[in-house]
């Protein structure tokens, strides 16, 4: 069996997010669904939301809708509290370095752009999608691997614009001095933020309830830390957004 909490999952809110685990885990247990003692952190994501024992994970919705659409089951969207963002909604912000000159991400449109991965909605598919409706779409991009890398590349100039999904960016702003030297210059659209998903044929429900039981029994500093204020269930035309065209030959 494995469980992983991925997404948002870094040093400076492990412990919180270990916790928010125990109290899943338990009431899943409860409700006679076998999960693991602990949290999973090893395994790449990729490979742990193909995983046919998949208890809980949580994905981005690019990749659910490329990849993984027909091989989990999807509980529910996991609620930031984001400005601007509908319930379980998400969006990235567009940053390029504190001290570059251009306001716009058209001028930037043929330079230097960091992507976490080709994968990423928040990362490559949101910004993609915001360029073509400004008649344009960013060069051939750095791939950096982390949002955090791809923040470290803007910020020391390897790299000259980036995009950082909007609760990721907010962690950052409290524990990355990178953060410091780089500015926001757009939002993207909204979209279905991280999904918490189990593996196929699974019935949603008791996952839904488990973790919506978790997340109200937070202690109040936790829930500060990880800035999870719910589960929310989303209707499938939330997730009808296209893939990037770039894409295609990967999601095949």
């Amino acid at each position: 069996m494995i469980a992983s909490l991925p997404m948002y999952d870094r040093p400076a809110n492990a412990a919180a997010h270990t916790l928010l685990w125990s109290l899943i885990r338990d009431n899943l247990r409860d409700m006679q669904i076998d999960a693991p003692d602990t949290l999973d952190r090893d395994t790449a994501y990729f490979t742990g939301w193909g995983r046919p024992d998949l208890v809980l994970g949580q994905i981005c919705n690019l990749p659910l809708r490329a990849k993984f659409k027909n091989d989990v089951t999807v509980i529910g969207a996991a609620d930031y509290g984001l400005t601007d963002c509908l319930a379980g909604h998400y969006n990235s912000v567009i940053i390029v370095h504190r001290d570059a000159l251009g306001d716009s991400p058209q001028d930037f449109s043929s330079l230097r752009f960091a992507v976490n991965s080709l994968m990423s909605h928040s990362g490559y598919g949101a910004p993609q999608a915001w360029a073509q409706t400004h008649g344009f779409t960013f060069a051939a991009p750095l791939i950096t691997g982390a949002h955090d890398h791809s923040l470290h590349a803007v910020a020391q100039k390897r790299a000259d614009i980036a995009a950082i999904d909007a609760q990721t960016w907010t962690m950052q702003q409290n524990d990355s001095p990178d953060a410091a030297n780089v500015r926001v210059i757009a939002t993207t659209a909204a979209s279905p933020g991280m999904t918490f998903i189990t593996r196929k044929h699974q019935n949603p429900a008791p996952y839904f309830s488990a973790i919506a039981a978790a997340i109200d029994n937070l202690p109040a500093q936790t829930v500060e830390i990880l800035g999870l204020k719910g589960i929310v269930h989303l209707p499938a035309v939330d997730y009808d957004i296209p893939i990037p065209p770039q894409l295609h030959s990967i999601a095949a």
